[in-house]
């Protein structure tokens, strides 16, 4: 892998993650808290996706591991999502 595309895959990863703090920190409530949290978490899938092709190297590794891999990550997304709707519906 090049330098160029490692700095690049870190700047995306740099700035969701800035991206990420700026939401966490504002004072959302009712249905704008879950367009937050739908963002935040679609935000760290494609982190989670970045680390999984590029420092992990499973781009050029079993198309199936990559596939599970992705699927655990957007499981875990869809599961937060849910418990955050749970949450925001019941409270």
């Amino acid at each position: 892998m090049t330098d160029l595309r490692l700095n690049i895959i870190w700047s995306i990863l740099l700035s969701a993650t800035a991206l990420t703090w700026w939401l966490g920190e504002g004072q959302a409530d009712g249905q704008s808290a879950l367009v937050t949290a739908g963002i935040v978490l679609s935000l760290s899938v494609v982190k989670g996706w970045c680390i999984i092709q590029d420092f992990m190297e499973l781009r050029h590794g079993p198309r199936l591991w990559r596939y599970l891999m992705l699927a655990w990550i957007i499981a875990m997304a869809v599961l937060l999502f849910a418990a955050s709707f749970w949450y925001s519906v019941r409270g």
